[in-house]
Order: structure tokens, then C-alpha cells, then sequence
């Protein structure tokens, strides 16, 4: 679980995986597309056909308080799609 940090488990991305053998996970902000194909390989036993990322920069965000207005900034991270070969699939909740 070094390079893969966890699936993303949303509507638009379940409907992606029934039609196009498209997944979406959470990732290393370090990691390269070559790590994180062998990293889903490894794990899930599947074929990765393509990988494609996204780096997302967080957000300032600020609130009022009681202590007044304090500021902050979300978390950077990076999301990674990950596109299999042939009739491969993941079950994500196979495990619960």
C-alpha cells in the first residue's frame, strides 16, 4: 500500500468501471505511471492496459470562529485512472 493510498469509490467512478474497465485510486504523489501500473498489477491480479494522473493543489479555505477567522489549505494529492486490458475487473467490495 505504499504507492496506492486507496480506491475512489464514487457513483461516477463505478460507472466508469462497468463500461470502460476504468479505475480511480488515490495515489503517491511521488509515484510515475510505471510504479502505479505495477502497484494495481500487483495488488488486484488484473492488466493494465493505460494509466493516466491528475495532481490536484488544495484549496485555501477559511472559516469564522469563535477565536475569529481562521485559515487553512486542503491537502495536496494526486489521483491516478487506471484503464485494463480486456475483460479485467476489480470488485472492490469483495472483501466486506
Amino acid at each position: 500500500m505504499g504507492i496506492l493510498i486507496k480506491p475512489l469509490v464514487t457513483e461516477k467512478m463505478t460507472v466508469l468501471g462497468d463500461k470502460l474497465g476504468r479505475y480511480g485510486f488515490l495515489v503517491d504523489r511521488d509515484a510515475n505511471k510505471i510504479e502505479i501500473k505495477k502497484a494495481v498489477e500487483q495488488m488486484y491480479g488484473v492488466s493494465v492496459k493505460d494509466v493516466n494522473t491528475v495532481n490536484y493543489h488544495g484549496k485555501r479555505k477559511s472559516r469564522y470562529t469563535k477565536n475569529g477567522l481562521q485559515t487553512g489549505r486542503t491537502n495536496h494529492y494526486k489521483k491516478a485512472f487506471v484503464t485494463l486490458a480486456g475483460d479485467d475487473k476489480i470488485d472492490f467490495y469483495s472483501n466486506i
